[in-house]
């Protein structure tokens, strides 16, 4: 097998967090099991095992959940032995860790840092916006921790970056967003847009990103970023650096943004594994790592009909313009009003991209250019 990616929920859909927002809650619940606990030790073995017997070059294990700190520290360390047993042959490992950052103190972050993991912290701006959706249980804002948890990860030097979901409120002001972050210096940003749940009319959730906000919010953003770039101040924006290296004729790393689904090998608690983070249902299951090698998998017939089903594409998106730069979108924003075995159509943030990228085609283009030279010169 080629070098693996694998995406691990060892906590399933578990979280100390009550977000608003929260995808995860509704896909687990279209399953039989909503939520298969916390990995086992056994579990957890048998996927190393599976690793590295099949990993034919560089590896990387990526952890998410719900919340894949509730798996404890313990769990963790645990693993970095079992990968130094098991790797054999001596595949670099690259670890990444998705976390709302509840837990993260002294202990968690010199581990982190020791074995250099990258760390994605979810955060959706300052105190006001971020507490209006990310919740504690007990109806408290998680702000504040998160705030501590980034200043314990940069004391250990640890490698961050910034998941922002973007909900009508963020959208609403994004521009106080992106200043928060500057002066935080947070430098490594991802916006995501925010999900209704499969088959909800996002009329009826009040949270619910718009087609013309998301076009009004990226418009903005684009504005904000682009006038940093030229004053040579460089903020990652994980969309647009991506629409920055396809305009200069590359492939983009965001999967969403390649106009095609891959199958990515999410392993859940329980060692069922299914084909996208946010596919993971009884329809999409691939099989179990305790049955099936990950090769087997990864080649399953169902895998394959995962795949399909993505190259659909309306005609309406065949004949624009843009979609050499849209490609169709992420295929979960092409099945809003489905269910998670439904077709996927036209992209509910269509309106959205039509308002963007003539906003912003000639300077993505300009920054393309400077992109292609920078790179020409190594500096890149």
């Amino acid at each position: 097998m080629k070098p693996l990616h694998l995406l691990i929920k060892p906590a399933s859909s578990l979280c100390n967090l009550r977000c608003g927002y929260c995808f995860y809650h509704d896909v687990s619940s279209y399953r039989a099991v909503p939520s298969y606990g916390l990995m086992s030790e056994a579990t957890q073995e048998l996927l190393v095992q599976r690793v590295f017997a099949e990993a034919d070059g560089p590896v990387t294990l990526a952890f998410q959940g719900g919340e894949p700190t509730m798996a404890g520290l313990p769990f963790y360390q645990r693993l970095i032995e079992l990968v130094s047993h098991y790797n054999v042959k001596k595949w670099p490992v690259q670890y990444a860790l998705q976390t709302n950052a509840q837990v993260i103190d002294e202990s968690w972050a010199a581990f982190l840092a020791r074995h250099h993991f990258l760390v994605g912290v979810s955060l959706d701006g300052d105190k006001a916006i971020h507490d209006a959706q990310r919740l504690t249980p007990d109806g408290r804002g998680s702000f504040q921790t998160v705030m501590n948890a980034l200043r314990q990860l940069e004391a250990r030097q640890v490698e961050t970056n910034i998941l922002t979901v973007v909900h009508a409120g963020v959208a609403r002001h994004i521009e106080r967003i992106y200043r928060f972050f500057s002066r935080n210096q947070l430098g490594y940003l991802q916006f995501i847009p925010c999900l209704t749940p499969f088959g909800v009319d996002p009329a009826a959730v009040p949270y619910a990103l718009t087609a013309k906000r998301y076009g009004q919010f990226l418009n903005r953003l684009f504005d904000l970023w682009y006038e940093d770039f030229m004053a040579g101040h460089y903020v990652s924006i994980r969309h647009f650096d991506n629409w920055v290296r396809m305009m200069a004729g590359e492939w983009p790393e965001l999967c969403g943004m390649t106009g095609r689904c891959t199958c990515q090998l999410v392993v859940e608690a329980d060692g069922s594994v299914y084909p996208c983070d946010f596919y993971v249902t009884d329809e999409w299951k691939l099989g179990d790592i305790s049955t099936s090698t990950l090769t087997e998998l990864a080649e399953s017939e169902t895998s394959h009909r995962f795949v399909e089903a993505s190259l659909q594409l309306p005609d309406t998106c065949r004949e624009c313009q843009w979609l050499p730069l849209c490609r169709g979108g992420c295929r979960r924003d092409r099945a809003e009003t489905a269910g998670p075995a439904g077709p996927a159509g036209l992209n509910q943030f269509c309106e959205a991209y039509q308002m963007f990228f003539p906003y912003a085609a000639s300077r993505l283009e300009q920054l393309a250019l400077i992109y292609r030279r920078q790179k020409g010169a190594g500096h890149v």
